[in-house]
């Protein structure tokens, strides 16, 4: 143990392997070794930088590409500065959080953070001035008042930014380094192979009658929620067994293309930090139940930074759900070096045209959705994408799970 005294290697800068990073010794040399600038007599020495732990997003490189409490990554991007309010303490935040602090009338000195080593986060200070403005605020009488006025204010209400989103206006942060890997990887994917997005819209009726059915049953009897994405990640890994090129991987230079001996897909998970891929082992071996048990594991711990490096390599098949967000469709890129990667859409109910038993066309509502497959055109024709596509949409159509529960 002991005092920071020097940092030799700053943030996110390459170092040789051997050199120095930083110095560490006693408390008491660092008014004779470190000089510091003069100060105020009432105020705090300049705070020296802290030397930049490990951040774990940075083992997940071989991977594609948020609030844990305890995720070193997330606030090791920041963490640059001292806090101001204890001179005598060893804890740190960022200028960031300071000036969250400031804005909101938050004592940091009275906080106890909750990210490495007792740091105070953003997320520590915006929880203190909730807390603090939920405890202020006067309780609100039960009136009679007219509909127009309180939808009005559900509206500015709605619209309100918040603090930590006002805090980013008009400044410039550093990126972290799993927003580097992301941005390189994601322009090498598009550089190295040559890209297409094929959709298609898919009746995902059968699929909800199914998932209203057995929800609650399921939730009871296996402690995990019943999502449509088990459903379509299953669809997907018959159609993976059908069509082995789409769980392959090409080298131009080599003239070879390798298949995978089992189907290991990732999920594309999102996380304060940035987007990351965990990766579902011998997804072919599993049943609905267990594809709903890995996927609720896999984004539970991605999203809390309990995933090992391992757990991010590996996939051959990526699907990513941009639709939990509301988006209908996208065009997603694949994730090197897989041979494809599959967006599913929001679930919405819409007016289509089906044909009855008595061969009649007639205007039903349905619960639809878009799948978007981007695909490496190197290694897959449009035809067989769109066969590939067409295999999936039927199989969630036709709606026969029965003994996957």
């Amino acid at each position: 143990t002991g005092t920071l005294l020097e940092i030799r290697v700053q943030e996110d800068e390459d170092a040789e392997v051997g050199s120095v990073l930083a110095i560490i010794g006693d408390a008491s040399t660092v008014s004779t070794e470190l000089p510091t600038a003069p100060q105020p007599p009432a105020a705090e020495p300049e705070p020296k930088q802290e030397a930049p732990a490990p951040a774990p997003e940075a083992t997940s490189e071989s991977a594609a590409p948020e609030p844990p409490a305890s995720a070193p990554a997330a606030s090791a991007t920041n963490e640059v500065a001292p806090r101001a309010t204890d001179p005598s303490s060893t804890v740190y935040v960022t200028p960031l959080v300071r000036k969250l602090a400031r804005e909101n009338n938050v004592d940091l000195s009275t906080l106890t953070g909750t990210g490495v080593g007792g740091r105070i986060r953003k997320q520590d200070v915006l929880d203190a001035a909730q807390a603090k403005e939920s405890s202020s605020a006067p309780a609100q009488p039960a009136t009679d008042a007219p509909a127009g006025p309180a939808a009005g204010s559900a509206r500015s209400a709605a619209q309100e930014v918040s603090p930590e989103a006002a805090a980013l206006r008009g400044t410039t942060e550093k990126m972290s380094r799993l927003r580097k890997v992301i941005a390189s990887r994601m322009v090498e994917s598009l550089q190295v192979s040559a890209q297409l997005t094929a959709t298609v819209e898919v009746d995902m009726t059968a699929v909800s009658r199914i998932r209203r059915a057995e929800k609650n049953a399921f939730k009871a009897r296996e402690g995990v929620g019943l999502s449509y994405l088990p459903f379509i990640t299953k669809a997907v890994v018959e159609a993976l067994k059908q069509n082995p090129r789409f769980n392959a991987n090409i080298d131009t230079e080599a003239g070879t293309i390798t298949y995978g001996a089992s189907e290991n897909i990732g999920i594309a998970v999102d996380t304060p930090r940035g987007l990351l891929v965990p990766v579902i082992r011998d997804a072919g071996d599993l049943n609905i139940s267990g594809l709903a048990h890995q996927i609720s594991d896999l984004a539970a711990r991605t999203r809390n930074n309990e995933v090992t490096p391992d757990e991010l390599a590996g996939g051959t098949f990526t699907i990513t759900d941009y639709g939990s967000y509301g988006a209908l469709f996208d065009t997603p890129i694949v994730n090197q070096p897989e041979a494809a990667i599959l967006g599913t859409g929001a679930l919405v109910k819409r007016p289509v045209v089906v044909t009855n038993e008595f061969d009649e066309d007639t205007i039903v509502i349905r619960d639809m959705m878009y799948l978007s497959l981007s695909y490496d055109h190197r290694l897959i024709d449009s035809a067989v994408a769109a066969r590939f596509l067409s295999s999936i949409k039927a199989r969630l159509e036709e709606g026969d799970f029965s003994g996957e529960f």
